[in-house]
Order: structure tokens, then C-alpha cells, then sequence
């Protein structure tokens, strides 16, 4: 089986298109069943987050494979195909794998290093394998991603910054926030790029959401000084608990406009697929804030309320576009990360080397070259299966025929020979057989497995029965009729939940 992938990601589409194609939950498990059932394709995952919505694919043909999941993107997300495609990427064996193996290590993401991708790849997999759709070609793919990811973050400095979607985008909301002195002149530069949080002392901070991007939020605010934290989640058991790491409260959803008017910094990314902030929420908290507000005494700062900085992490937005055009309202989103960051989402710009992106790059070329490797050794074990099971029965007739014309050898004496004559043939056919593993890995490896095949005269029909056995032992069913040489050869609920 071949690698196929098929997506779209913040580098090509518009938060728009991306917000629309972005599905969740019960959607989300229905593409994952249809693409998985389609023509042409024997197994599939979906990553889904907030850069990307990517399907790979175990396919037999690439070009029925690429329409049909196509097709189903697109009746699955409504959104057009003629609109759809424009966006979308196609990869295909190789290039696929070096393209989940770069997504892993967190080069392909918004902020390059961070390391959230790798648990929600991680995630990815396990729905596809507890939904039944997760074949031993992508099963082998995902962890082969999963261990390239990990050295990534061990191994090298790519994310040794701290530098996260949650930290760039804190960075970027300080600016508009209305601090003391000491914290004012520290923001008013953006902060420092990388993980270091900007100063929130003195301020309320309301995160909206209670998963795992949330718990992020949540710790970096506390880091950061914050002078008070609630959280509101539509469930408050979890709300609760992510509160109390830091100190902080739960609330409930509805008294979202209550909770946004008492708050310097709302920091939302939640599951849900509508808007969870909207224009005429946003209204009502902003009349209750002026209302609330303490006029300072004549000559003193602050004339009016300090704006409500609003950070929408969430895919699709949590906060309606229309909030932005508000007074009183500052509202930093993807788009906005996307548009405004680019020196903090990408290390190694200041002269002071690539952050390490070589280094992970040299990690990917060194887990492809050993995949590949371990892949063509794999090819080639039904030869050598056939070799020696060509061996043993030859010995087996041998020793039969040896039984049938010297009597006089007693039980034991025979034992010997036949341990004898079995120690010859593996000895005789070690070198051959580790030989030619090795030379898979190498060009040409197609010929030293032919070239075994002729000398040794082996069956063709008892290497497929291997082939097929393989394939059973593994998992998947056996290859059906007509498969082409290349095919034989070869937590999330919700979108909260996920980040």
C-alpha cells in the first residue's frame, strides 16, 4: 500500500476556508468512516487542528484515491470542491512521508518547534485504530512521525524556546493591554519572542474552554502574574479542575457576558462549531462593563474603560468577526498571529542561526533513510521464507530417503544426522539470506531478489502465500484479486479535546 495526503493548512488557505473545512466531533468521525470505506482506499486518519485539516490515506491508485477524497471533503465540510481545491496539497509516498514526518517535528506549524502537534497526531492515530480504520501502512507511518517528533524535541533546540501558539499569541495580546509601568514598557515592544511570558500582573483573566490548549493558557497565564483566573466551560467538572491548577475559579457558560465584562484578557479556544462569543454578547458585556466601571478623580489616567482584549485560538473561531469592528474591543486571532508574528512563529531570524531546524531536518532524513531501509529488508522476507523452506524440505526428503536404505542406525544416531545435515543448510544459506536484507536497502535491491529467486529455483506461488500471511498476522485482510505488485509490496470528541 501506498501513502496518500490530502490537505489544506494555514500557509495556503484563508482562516475562512480553513474554519469552514475544520470539522468536529460527530462530522469529524464520519469523514474518518467514509474516506476509510471509499475505492481505492484500504485505511485512513484525519488530522485535525487548528492549521490544518490533512486526511492520509492507504490507497491502491492515486488517482481514484485523490477524487474521492476530494469529493468527500467536500460534500463533508460543504464547501465546494471548485472553491476547495484551490487550497488544497497532495503527497504521495515519499513526499507523504517526509510531510508527516515534517508536520511531527513542528516544522509545518504556525509557531516552527512547538510541540502540541505531536498529541494531537497522537490522538489522530488513536481514533483511526479504535474506529477500525487505521491499517498496518499508516499504523507504521504514525509511529515512525511520532518517534521523529519526540527526537525533535529531545534531541535538538527547535523547541527549547517554550515558543507555543498560546505564549506567541499572549505576546501579542499584551500589546493592546492596559498594565502598570513596570509591565507597560515590558509589553509595549510585543515581549520577548520565544516562550517567556509578557507580564500580567494586575490583571483578570478569563480562558474560555477547558482542554488541553486551555490548560495551556491557563499555566501560562498564572506564569505570567495574572491577578485572577476564571475558567467557564460547558462542563463544569472540567472547568474546575483546570481551575484549581492555578488557583484559580469555574464559572458557567452562562454567565459568559457577566465573566467578559469583569476581565482584561479572554483567552477562548473551546470545541464548539458555532460562535461561542458573539457580536450581541460582546454588546451586552461591554454596556455591563462601562456600568461597572469606577471613574477615576479628575487628572488621574484612565478616562474610560481599559478595551477587552479578546485571544481566539480556537479552529473554527469561537469569537464572530464582527466583534472586531466594536469599540472597547481588541480581538487577536489565527489570522492575526498569522499576519502580524512572523519574526516570534519563526526561529533563527535574527541572525542567531535557524533554531535548530537543521538539526530536525537532518533527524527526518535519518528516520526516512531507515524507514526505507527497514521497508525494502521487509520485501524481501517471503524469499527468504521460500529459500529455507525450500532447504528444509529438501533435507526432510533426504533424511527419508536415508531412513529407508540404512537400517542398522538406532534413534539416536539418526537424530544426529539429521541435526547435522539441518546445522550445513543454515550455515549454507546464512550468508545468502542476511545478505540479501542488507542489499534491500540498496539500489537495485529488486535484483538480488530476483537473482535469489532464480538460482534457488523458488516457487512463486509459496512466497505469496507469505506475503498473504503477513498481511493476515498484521491485521488487514489478505490483498484481493488484481492488487496491483505495488499494493502487495508494499481522546478527540470534540475539537477541544484535541488541543
Amino acid at each position: 500500500m501506498s501513502v496518500l495526503v490530502v490537505g489544506l493548512n494555514h500557509k495556503g488557505a484563508p482562516l475562512a476556508t480553513l474554519e469552514r473545512v475544520a470539522l468536529v466531533g460527530d462530522a469529524l468521525d464520519k469523514l474518518l468512516h467514509d474516506v476509510s470505506r471509499a475505492d481505492d482506499v484500504a485505511g485512513a486518519l484525519v488530522l485535525s487542528t487548528c492549521n490544518r485539516v490533512e486526511i492520509y490515506a492507504e490507497v491502491e491508485k492515486f488517482h481514484g484515491a485523490v477524487a474521492a477524497i476530494c469529493e468527500l471533503l467536500s460534500r463533508h465540510s460543504q464547501v465546494p470542491q471548485a472553491e476547495l481545491t484551490q487550497y488544497l496539497y497532495v503527497h504521495y509516498e515519499d513526499r507523504a512521508l517526509q510531510h508527516i514526518l515534517t508536520v511531527a517535528c513542528g516544522l509545518d506549524s504556525m509557531v516552527v518547534g512547538e510541540s502540541q502537534i505531536l498529541g494531537q497526531l497522537r490522538q489522530a492515530l488513536r481514533i483511526a485504530r479504535e474506529r477500525g480504520t487505521l491499517g498496518p501502512t499508516l499504523s507504521a507511518v504514525g509511529s515512525l512521525a511520532l518517534r521523529a517528533g519526540k527526537r525533535a524535541q529531545s534531541e535538538t533546540s527547535v523547541g527549547h524556546t517554550g515558543a507555543s501558539l498560546v505564549s506567541v499569541g499572549l505576546q501579542t495580546a499584551a500589546r493592546h493591554l492596559r498594565t502598570g509601568p513596570a509591565s507597560g514598557s515590558h509589553t509595549a515592544a510585543g515581549g520577548e519572542t520565544g516562550g517567556a511570558p509578557p507580564s500580567l500582573a494586575g490583571l483578570d483573566v478569563l480562558v474560555v474552554g477547558a482542554g488541553a490548549m486551555s490548560g495551556l493558557a491557563v499555566a501560562s497565564v498564572a506564569r505570567a502574574g495574572a491577578a485572577s483566573i476564571v475558567v467557564a466551560n460547558r462542563t463544569r467538572q472540567r472547568a474546575e479542575r483546570l481551575a484549581a491548577t492555578a488557583g484559580g475559579r469555574a464559572a458557567d457558560m452562562s454567565d459568559l457576558a457577566d465573566l467578559i465584562a469583569a476581565a482584561d484578557l479572554v483567552v477562548t479556544c473551546t470545541g464548539a462549531a458555532d460562535h461561542v462569543i458573539t457580536a450581541d454578547m460582546m454588546r451586552t458585556a461591554l454596556l455591563r462593563r462601562s456600568a461597572n466601571w469606577k471613574r477615576p478623580a479628575a487628572g488621574h489616567a484612565a478616562p474610560s474603560p481599559a478595551p477587552v482584549v479578546l485571544l481566539d485560538l480556537a479552529m473554527p473561531r469561537d469569537v464572530e468577526p464582527a466583534v472586531a469592528s466594536l469599540p472597547g474591543v481588541v480581538l487577536t486571532d489565527l489570522a492575526t498571529l498569522a499576519a502580524e508574528d512572523q519574526h516570534a512563529l519563526r526561529p533563527g531570524e535574527d541572525g542567531a542561526g535557524d533554531g535548530g531546524v537543521g538539526e530536525v531536518r537532518r533527524i527526518i532524513s535519518e528516520e526516512i533513510a531507515a524507514h526505507r531501509s527497514a521497508s525494502r529488508a521487509a520485501l524481501v522476507s517471503p524469499t527468504v521464507v521460500a529459500l529455507r523452506a525450500k532447504a528444509a524440505s529438501v533435507v526432510e526428503a533426504e533424511l527419508a530417503r536415508l531412513a529407508g536404505r540404512i537400517s542398522g542406525l538406532d534413534a539416536a544416531a539418526m537424530d544426529e544426522v539429521a541435526k547435522a545435515m539441518r546445522r550445513v543448510t543454515d550455515k549454507l544459506l546464512h550468508g545468502p539470506t542476511v545478505r540479501v536484507k542488507e542489499l534491500a536497502g540498496a539500489p537495485g535491491a529488486d535484483t538480488y531478489e530476483d537473482a535469489l529467486r532464480v538460482l534457488f529455483d523458488l516457487d512463486p506461488a509459496t512466497m505469496q502465500v507469505v506475503a498473504r500471511a503477513d498481511a493476515q498476522l498484521a491485521g488487514w485482510p489478505r490483498p484481493g484479486a488484481g492488487e496491483s505488485d505495488r499494493s502487495e509490496r508494499g481522546e478527540q470528541t470534540t475539537k477541544e479535546d484535541s488541543r
